[in-house]
C-alpha cells in the first residue's frame, strides 16, 4: 500500500510538471516570436510629446523580468528601462526639433532616490533647452514632488492629496524577541558608528547611529529643499516651516503657497498639451514613451571599434552567489576580461551596492587595481556604494556620486551567533560538541565565545578595519588618521562624501561616461556591459529548471527540511562584513 501510495504521488507530480513543461515551452515560443517582432526600430511621430509616465521600473541594468510561480503558474514578464536610457533620452530629446515638450506624471516613482536625483538633473537640463517640462499629479510626496518642482507648469488635481513630511528611516530592534527564543548575538566590530548589528544585541538605537542618521538624512533633504526652492518662488525656510507646522491641507494650500502652478482636472490638462502642442483636438496629440523614444534614438554606434565597459555591480557583495548579488568569482573574472580586451579603453563601475565579505570585497579590489593600471577606471556612485560597496571601488581615478548617495561606512564586524539557550531550552534539543582541540566548537554557533576567543576575533577585526582605512588612505591620497576620522563605520550622504574627500565629483552614470571618454581620449565609441543581460528565452530556461526543482521539493517534504537545514548549515562560522548599518528606504 505504501509503495503504491507513492507510485501515484510520482505520477501525479510527473503529470503536472509534463503539463508545465509542454504549456511553458509553448509560452517561450511565443515570447520568442514576439522577441523578433520588437527587434524592429520603434517608429516615433514627426512630431511629438515625450512622455514620462514611470509606469516602468527605472532600474540600473535592464531587466526583462520572467518568473514563473510552481504553485499558482502566474507568469512575470514585467519589464524596466536602464536609468542610462532614460537621462541619455533626455539629453537627446533636448536637441530633437521633433520632440516640442516633455510631460511627465510623477506620482508613482518605482526607482531609487539617487536615481531620482539623476533625471531629475536631466529634466532640468532640458528645460535649459528652451523647451518645457509639464508634470500632472492626482498625488504628490516627498520624492514625487522633489522631481516634479523642476517642472516649468506643476498642476495638481483639485481633489489631490499632498504629503509632504520630510524624510525618515525606520529601524526595528529585535534584542527581546531573541532574548526570548534564547538567541545570544555575539558582535565583534571596529567603528563606534558601525551600526549593523545594532538591531540584535540591543533595544534602543545608540548616540552615535542617531546622530549619523540625523546627519545624513538632513543632508540629503537640505539638498532637495534648496533644489525645490530654486524652481519655485519660495525659500527653503519657507519650505520647511510649513512642513513642520502641518500647513499642506489639500490641492488649495498647495497653490496657494506657490508648490503647483494650477489646480486642474485631467481635461483641462488636456486642453493645456493640445495649445502647447498646437492642435485643437485631444485625439491630435501624439505621445512617445520615454522606453520607445530611448529604443528609437539612443543608440550605440556599432561602426566604432574602441568601447567604453559600464560594469554593473549591483547587490550584495558575496563569494559566489545568485544574479541578485555580486559574485566575487563571477565580478573579478569579468573584470580580468575586460583588462585583457584592448578595445574596450575606459571602464565605468556603477556601484549600488551596501557592501558584504571582507574577502570577496578585497578579490574585486585586486582585479579593480589590476585593470587601473592598463586603463582608466571611473567610479559611479547609485543609492549606495558603502563599506564593501567603497572597498572596490576606492581606487577609481575619479568617483563621481549623486547628493542622495549613501556611503562610506568604513568599518568592519563579526556577528556569531549563540544558539544553545534556542536548542535546550525552547527546542528541547541537547547539542554535544566533540572537539580535538581547545576552541574546535567556538564558532559552531553552540555556545558562548570565552573572554580569549572573543579577544582573538577582535584582533582580526580590528586588523581587517586597519586594511580598509589604509586601502582607503592610498587610494585617496590621505593619511590613515585623515581617514579613521571621517570612517568608524559612519555612513555619509554623498553631498558630505564630496567635501570630505570621498568622493570627487557630484554627477550621474552619464556624467562618469563622459569623463571616460574624455580620460581615454575618445570622440567615438560604443558603449559595452557587463555582466550581459540575460535573454527571455536563458531566464525561461532557468525558471523552468528552478520550477522542476520547486515541484520536488513540495512533493518531498524531507527535500525541504534538508533544503532549509543546509542553509541554516552554511551561515555558520564566522565572516566578517563590510557592510551599511541597515538598507535605508527614504520617501
Amino acid at each position: 500500500m505504501k509503495d503504491f501510495l507513492k507510485v501515484l504521488l510520482a505520477s501525479f507530480v510527473g503529470t503536472i510538471l509534463a503539463f508545465l513543461i509542454f504549456g511553458f515551452i509553448g509560452i517561450g515560443m511565443l515570447v520568442g516570436l514576439a522577441s523578433l517582432g520588437s527587434a524592429e526600430e520603434p517608429i516615433i511621430a514627426k512630431e511629438s510629446i515625450l512622455l514620462l509616465d514611470f509606469k516602468a521600473p527605472v532600474t540600473e541594468q535592464k531587466g526583462d523580468k520572467f518568473a514563473i510561480n510552481p504553485i499558482t503558474g502566474d507568469i512575470d514578464m514585467s519589464g524596466s528601462i536602464p536609468l542610462y536610457s532614460v537621462v541619455k533620452a533626455i539629453e537627446v530629446a533636448a536637441e530633437d526639433p521633433g520632440i516640442k515638450f516633455i510631460y511627465m506624471t510623477p506620482e508613482s516613482l518605482n526607482m531609487g532616490i539617487s536615481q531620482i536625483e539623476e533625471v531629475r538633473d536631466a529634466l532640468k537640463k532640458f528645460r535649459s533647452s528652451g523647451k518645457a517640462v509639464v508634470s500632472y499629479s492626482t498625488d504628490l510626496g516627498n520624492d514625487s514632488y522633489y522631481l516634479a518642482s523642476v517642472a516649468d507648469k506643476v498642476i495638481l488635481n483639485p481633489y489631490g492629496d499632498i504629503f509632504i513630511l520630510g524624510l525618515s528611516s525606520n529601524m526595528i530592534f529585535f534584542k527581546d524577541l531573541l532574548d526570548r527564543l534564547g538567541v545570544d548575538v555575539q558582535l565583534i566590530k571596529h567603528g563606534k558608528y558601525k551600526a549593523a548589528a545594532e538591531p540584535f544585541v540591543q533595544n534602543e538605537i545608540s548616540a552615535e547611529n542617531l546622530e549619523q542618521n540625523k546627519r545624513m538624512l538632513g543632508s540629503i533633504w537640505n539638498g532637495w529643499c534648496e533644489e525645490i526652492a530654486e524652481s519655485r518662488d519660495f525659500t527653503s525656510e519657507q519650505f520647511n516651516f510649513w512642513i513642520d507646522n502641518l500647513e499642506f491641507k489639500g490641492a488649495t494650500s498647495a497653490l496657494e503657497k506657490g508648490l503647483v502652478d494650477e489646480l486642474w482636472y485631467s481635461d483641462q490638462v488636456v486642453e493645456y498639451l493640445c495649445s502647447l502642442f498646437g492642435v485643437t483636438e485631444s485625439k491630435d496629440l501624439k505621445f512617445t514613451p520615454i522606453g520607445k523614444y530611448s529604443a528609437a534614438r539612443v543608440k550605440t554606434d556599432l561602426r566604432a571599434k574602441e568601447k567604453i565597459a559600464v560594469v554593473y555591480a549591483n547587490g550584495e557583495i558575496v563569494l559566489e552567489g545568485s544574479d541578485r548579488s555580486i559574485s566575487a568569482v563571477k565580478f573579478s573574472q569579468t573584470l580580468e576580461k575586460i583588462r585583457k580586451d584592448s578595445t574596450i579603453k575606459a571602464v565605468v563601475l556603477r556601484v549600488n551596492s551596501p557592501g558584504g565579505g571582507v574577502t570577496a570585497s578585497e578579490m574585486i579590489h585586486r582585479e579593480i587595481s589590476l585593470l587601473k593600471e592598463v586603463k582608466p577606471v571611473i567610479a559611479s556612485y547609485g543609492d549606495f556604494a558603502a563599506s564593501g560597496g567603497y572597498w572596490i571601488s576606492a581606487k577609481a581615478d575619479k568617483i563621481f556620486a549623486n547628493k542622495s548617495t549613501l556611503t562610506g561606512s568604513i568599518g568592519v564586524f563579526a556577528l556569531i551567533p549563540n544558539l544553545n539557550k534556542t536548542m535546550e531550552k525552547v527546542l528541547h534539543i541537547h547539542p554535544v560538541a566533540i572537539t580535538t582541540n581547545k576552541h574546535g566548537d567556538a564558532l559552531s554557533g553552540m555556545r558562548a565565545l570565552a573572554s580569549t576567543e572573543k579577544e582573538y576575533l577582535q584582533h582580526m577585526v580590528d586588523k581587517t578595519y586597519t586594511n580598509f582605512t589604509t586601502l582607503v588612505a592610498t587610494s585617496r591620497n590621505m593619511s590613515v588618521e585623515q581617514v579613521d576620522m571621517i570612517a568608524q563605520g559612519r555612513v555619509w550622504a554623498g553631498g558630505d562624501a564630496l567635501e570630505i574627500g570621498l568622493a570627487d565629483m557630484e554627477g550621474g552614470l552619464v556624467d562618469a561616461i563622459s569623463y571616460a571618454a574624455e580620460m581615454a581620449g575618445l570622440s567615438k565609441y560604443r558603449l559595452v556591459e557587463y555582466p550581459q543581460v540575460k535573454t527571455t528565452l536563458e531566464k525561461f530556461m532557468e525558471s523552468l529548471s528552478k520550477t522542476g526543482a520547486d515541484i520536488a521539493t513540495i512533493a518531498d517534504p524531507f527535500a525541504y527540511i534538508e533544503r532549509s537545514y543546509s542553509r541554516l548549515k552554511e551561515a555558520t562560522g564566522v565572516i566578517h562584513y563590510a557592510r551599511l548599518p541597515i538598507e535605508y528606504d527614504i520617501r
